[in-house]
């Protein structure tokens, strides 16, 4: 169970996931008006829904990850005491030999977690900049 969920926390799929903050600043150039067109669009509600779409996604992108993270350690952690307590179990060595793939995805997943907080913070920056005078997200205030 746990490498299924994390083959599909892959890179490519973080990736489509990360769509949103990728565009933001499209989204942001074609629905937030200018002052000279402010009045034609309802900026609050425009820059609001936004902000809990690039919530909503960073939510479940961290979700996934660390999810990700909690099932693949406890499969490596249980492995590496069980290899403690019998050393010369040769299935056993085998198995945890398997399992390193299980390690290195753990590795990836981690180093995800540091990537989404670029992403994230570029994200609320960008809209923060082009928003601030119509809406204040809650954590901002």
């Amino acid at each position: 169970m746990c490498i299924y969920v994390c083959l599909h926390v892959s890179q490519e799929v973080l990736k489509v996931m990360r769509t949103i903050d990728d565009r933001i600043v499209h989204a942001l150039n074609t629905t937030v008006p200018t002052a000279s067109f402010s009045g034609k669009v309802d900026a609050a509600k425009t820059c609001k829904d936004l902000y809990e779409s690039l919530m909503e996604a960073h939510l479940s992108r961290e979700k996934a990850i660390k999810k990700c993270i909690r099932e693949t350690s406890a499969v490596v952690g249980q492995l590496r005491e069980e290899r403690a307590k019998d050393s010369d179990n040769l299935s056993l060595i085998k198995q945890l030999r398997k399992e390193q793939t299980k390690v290195l995805l753990l590795k990836l997943m981690q180093s995800e977690l540091n990537v989404e907080e670029v992403v994230n913070d570029r994200s609320l920056k960008v809209f923060s900049e082009r928003c601030r005078i119509y809406y204040t997200p809650p954590k901002i205030k």
